[in-house]
């Protein structure tokens, strides 16, 4: 549970001011009040903390911002506020997203070093209102914390362990298959690329909920470290190949958030879990495997290796005839290249699931673009050898032609959206700071809240 808000009704008084509005308003304050909005400048610093004049504490804190609708516009105040317990005055409208920036705003990742300072808190009287954000704060900032766990703690076998614990708290089931098991029940292409490293590959696979309730299936690619296999990555491209498992902290953030609100449908989860390393049985450029689902597929590049372990995965999910099915994954550059870095990509088979989570993303400020399955880039994956290759004989449309192989492994009954995302913030924003970071899976959440509960 996040430290930065508390279930109370008192708190420090915490206003927004619009920058349209303030010589208005401030002229409409007492002369002290007044005096002092000048004499700190707050027209340009954009926040003013005043003091009772008798006791000198801290007594009220005004903020300078563009707009209330603006979703992180509290998204620095918890590093920059003195600690103590703050209550949002008035914005009753933006009081949860103003909530959720500011605790998202005051993540810090301190595993590893000293912890921080104490920070401001937020008091969220609404009990109701308190454990919602509460769960959204507590799934995303598990994403983070996933993803910026360095490698030699974030193995295959500590992604079970996260699972596993997530099961127990939630009364799911979790089984996994590992290793040489992997093989005895027909998943060979994750076992292929994870077969080089010390730390064995796995199927990771939570359920939870009634069991016949609408079945939603997630899938996470999970490679918790990417050295390009014998198509070695140079050094700049692997030094942040930690967040390689992005896709898997994706979906067990959502799965928690998901059991958390207690939604009503039968979860899966499934993370195909493996470290892509060098050694003298790693997979080799031109070699062929035949999939779970029955597809033989050339290597082209043992660098596009995210798509193989998810394929075995999404032929798995299929075995429940899922209402849906979403998978995440850090898989291409090509995505970042189109949208950039802060935007996830998806791609749907299904017009209605597609609209409707665009949707969902924009009610909620967790905004999502619908990239296009174009059938017409199909051909790009033809193989001499094989029924298709796993990297496209161009780099053009990478991200379509990476999606269009994934697709070979659904049904096309099945409605499927895949997400392809950076899962890391390369520049601090308000509530984002660099490092891991959470895209679309509050969107995916409210899209199965609305359509499900």
């Amino acid at each position: 549970m996040s430290t930065l808000i508390r279930h109370s009704s008192t708190g420090i008084p915490l206003s927004f001011i619009v920058q349209n509005d303030l010589a208005t308003w401030q002229a409409q304050q007492p002369i002290f009040l007044q005096n002092w909005l000048n004499s700190c400048d707050f027209a340009k610093q954009g926040l003013a903390l005043v003091v009772n004049p008798q006791s000198g504490a801290l007594s009220q804190v005004y903020c300078l911002v563009n707009s209330v609708d603006d979703f992180w516009l509290a998204g620095e105040l918890a590093s920059k506020l003195p600690a103590g317990i703050y209550q949002v005055q008035e914005c009753e409208q933006q009081l949860e997203q103003i909530a959720l920036g500011f605790i998202l705003g005051g993540y810090e990742f301190s595993e590893y070093k000293a912890k921080g300072a104490v920070k401001a808190q937020l008091a969220i009287a609404d009990e109701a209102l308190f454990a919602r954000i509460t769960r959204q704060a507590n799934a995303i900032n598990l994403v983070r914390d996933l993803v910026n766990t360095p490698a030699v703690d974030m193995m295959p076998q500590h992604l079970s362990q996260v699972m596993a614990d997530l099961a127990d708290t939630f009364d799911g089931e979790f089984s996994e298959w590992v290793g040489d098991e992997l093989l005895e029940q027909n998943y060979p292409t994750i076992h292929m690329v994870g077969r080089a490293s010390e730390n064995k590959p796995r199927l990771l696979d939570l359920r939870w909920g009634a069991k016949d309730a609408p079945q939603i299936t997630l899938v996470g690619k999970g490679v918790c470290f990417d050295s390009g296999g014998l198509d070695l990555k140079p050094s700049s491209g692997m030094r942040n190949m930690k967040k390689d498992m992005g896709g898997a902290a994706h979906v067990i953030g959502l799965a928690q958030l998901i059991m958390a609100a207690n939604l009503p449908i039968r979860l899966r989860v499934l993370v195909p879990a493996v470290e892509n390393a060098v050694s003298r049985n790693a997979f080799r450029p031109g070699d062929v495997i035949k999939t779970r689902k029955g597809i033989t597929v050339e290597i082209d590049n043992t660098d596009a290796e995210g798509r193989l372990v998810l394929c075995d995965a999404l032929a798995e999910a299929q075995n429940d005839n899922p209402d849906l099915i979403v998978d995440f994954a850090t898989l291409t550059g090509a995505c970042r290249v189109a949208l950039g870095t802060e935007l996830p990509g998806f791609f749907a088979n299904n017009r209605e699931v597609a609209s409707k989570l665009m949707d969902a993303g924009e009610s909620c400020h967790d905004p999502v673009w619908q990239l296009p399955l174009f059938d017409q880039y199909k051909p790009l994956l033809k193989s001499d050898v094989a029924d298709i290759a796993n990297c496209a004989s161009t780099p053009f449309g990478g991200a379509i032609t990476a999606a269009l192989y994934l697709k070979e492994f659904i049904e096309p009954s099945t409605p499927w959206v895949h997400f392809d995302v950076m899962a890391w913030n390369l520049r601090a924003l308000p509530g984002r700071p660099t490092g891991g970071e959470a895209l679309g899976i509050r969107a995916v959440f409210n899209y199965l809240q609305d359509r499900f509960q």
